[in-house]
């Protein structure tokens, strides 16, 4: 049965054309994939817009709802309320490589970088992939990052890919899930994305579209919630660092919706940024000006926000197949589960 069979109707709000966080002007992705025996992990890259980010920041903010994590950056982010690097998601144990792999890329964009000019603040969020990834392994290396940031584009892959390749949600196969809202404000069209790495949850507490279907599953097993779930929200519209921690906020609105409860070992972490307004590094105005929204109509923004992000997760499990695993772990796809209570 193909995915365009299983009809989730998410929300009401008009989708992008591409249904994808890419769908946001100038927001590219890219993956790196290893999977091969007991090593099923890889590499995600968001590229927020087009230029050299160190010279030419976007305004941004985190949120953290819980706080699991390894990630890297965060500090900074939320005092100074930009991002200057691509953001890059990756398995737990691999922080740290990531981390010197993204350092070396922008050092080679920026010769200025620790030497005429300060250092940089490079962005690595995490899942844990170990249930079906040798993750002892250390198999990402330095060079998959650049890898993963030389093949964004508008167009990627969701589901078992990148840094989805090995993570789980809901006990079953997940991985990355993207998706867009239109927002109209005066007239002008403007686009919320939202991309996930999804690693959490309960099968038995699954939603799809306000169905409760987790409780037809039990047969299958469940295990505690031990996974996390990092969300990365774009936007081209005009906001600040205060407004964007606001829409952030949102996030675990639309993850209630597909039945998380943000479990005590979840490590759920959401990046949101607006590339909107640029912010220069070498800025000589000692005056500068920034657009920002109406708060009375951000209401719409918010909406946006938990629709894009309830459908990421879903479409990361619905673009997910079945996948074998470290020492032969099987973890099912939600597409095999419902072919199977189909036909029963």
């Amino acid at each position: 049965m193909a995915i365009e069979s299983y009809n989730f109707t998410v929300g009401e709000g008009k989708k992008g054309p591409r249904n994808l966080i890419t769908d946001v002007k100038g927001v590219r992705v890219g993956h790196v994939t290893l999977s091969e025996g007991d090593i099923n992990t890889g590499v995600t890259a968001i590229l927020p817009h087009g230029g050299n980010l160190f010279r030419e920041k976007v305004t941004a903010a985190t949120y953290v709802i819980n706080g699991f994590g390894k990630s890297i950056g965060t500090v900074q982010v939320d005092e100074l309320g930009t991002i200057e690097t691509p953001i890059i998601l990756t398995n737990t144990l691999s922080v740290g490589i990531a981390t010197n792999g993204l350092v070396k890329y922008m050092l080679d964009q920026n010769e200025e970088i620790g030497r005429s000019t300060g250092t940089v603040n490079p962005i690595v969020c995490e899942c844990n992939d170990g249930f079906l990834n040798d993750i002892r392994g250390l198999n990402i290396k330095e060079a998959h990052v650049v890898e993963a940031i030389s093949k964004c584009d508008v167009l990627f892959e969701q589901g078992s890919v990148g840094a989805g390749t090995g993570m789980c949600v809901f006990n079953l196969k997940g991985g990355i899930g993207s998706s867009s809202r239109v927002v109209e404000l005066e007239g002008v069209s403007y686009t919320v994305g939202v991309l996930v790495l999804s690693n959490f949850g309960n099968l038995k507490t699954l939603q799809l579209s306000g169905m409760k279907i987790g409780e037809a599953f039990t047969a299958l097993g469940s295990q505690v919630e031990q996974g996390s779930i990092i969300v990365i929200v774009a936007t081209d519209i005009p906001m600040s660092d205060r407004q964007l921690k606001r829409v952030a906020k949102r996030v675990p609105a639309g993850m209630a919706r597909t039945g998380a409860h943000f479990g005590n070992g979840s490590g759920d972490i959401v990046y949101a940024f607006s590339n909107a307004n640029i912010v220069r590094h070498f800025e000589t105005r000692e005056i500068v000006e920034c657009s920002i929204i109406n708060e009375n109509v951000i209401d719409k923004v918010f909406n946006a926000v938990i629709e894009a992000t309830e459908e990421s997760i879903i479409n990361s499990m619905l673009h997910a197949d079945t996948k074998t695993g470290r020492s032969g772990r099987v973890v099912k796809s939600l597409k095999s589960v419902l072919e199977q209570i189909s036909g029963s």
